[in-house]
């Protein structure tokens, strides 16, 4: 692998393109969600916050994702994932604390497990573990079903006005393989939870769960009433930046 200015080049894997600010330790190092990237709201409201404070700092897109290369069809959990450790083991060192949103809070916590004697703690926002199947398979209404079947594929209608998001059976087969929520998830760090309670994408009911099944003594969830999937309003940010510096210095 090569770093050449602000993209990691792999063999045999596509390019990521990334963001790294210097600082004191702990890295912290943002994980986007499905379809996002290393520029939105929140990332960048990270990013801000760790360079008023010279916290050193690593955000990334995925494969198929922003400004990296690949395609997004090809792609599925166990490249994210990988794309996720190529990421912390080459851009990356020392101690660090995970920031997840949705799918972000999913590979945060196998980037733990694939990295315990580094990732020292998580902040995890909507986590949406185990999405594939826990989330996404059971509730595809039956046209997503016979297109599947079909072609492999299915457009999702987006609510956010960013297009429809292509479904893959390769996506949803490939999850399967990565499920956390039917066993302990052996994660011992301090963990903090940002939930919506008004989230259609991932109901609180489920983030609780992700809370269940921590082996960590000290995890905490903070429920949001009226907040939504993304909670990036000036108060959710907010909340993300106060919990960010606690963990700094857990």
């Amino acid at each position: 692998m090569a770093i050449d200015g602000e993209k990691l080049n792999r063999v045999g894997a596509p390019a990521l393109a990334y963001r790294r600010q210097n600082g004191r330790g702990p890295t912290f190092v943002w994980l986007c969600g499905f379809k996002s990237d290393m520029s939105g709201t929140k990332a960048q409201a990270m990013a801000d916050w760790a360079e008023a404070r010279g916290q050193a700092f690593l955000r990334f897109d995925y494969s198929g994702h922003g400004l990296s290369e690949g395609d997004f069809e090809a792609c599925d959990v166990s490249a994210w994932r990988q794309d996720t450790l190529d990421a912390l083991d080459h851009l990356s060192e020392g101690p660090l604390v995970l920031v997840g949103s949705s799918m972000g809070g999913w590979l945060a916590l196998l980037a733990a497990l694939a990295r315990p004697e580094r990732v020292q703690a998580l902040l995890l926002i909507a986590p949406a573990a185990d999405f594939t199947q826990a989330l996404m398979a059971p509730n595809l209404p039956a046209e997503a079903k016979a297109a599947l079947a079909a072609t492999g594929r299915w457009e999702r209608p987006s609510a956010y006005g960013d297009g429809p998001y292509v479904i893959t059976q390769r996506l949803i087969d490939d999850g399967a393989q990565w499920l956390l929520l039917d066993k302990t998830i052996p994660f011992a760090g301090p963990v903090r939870i940002l939930q919506g309670m008004q989230d259609p994408d991932v109901p609180w009911r489920h983030a609780l769960l992700t809370l269940e099944r921590l082996a960590s003594s000290d995890v905490r969830m903070s429920l949001v009433k009226d907040g939504d999937h993304r909670l990036s309003r000036e108060q959710d940010i907010a909340l993300l930046l106060r919990t960010a510096e606690e963990l700094s210095s857990a």
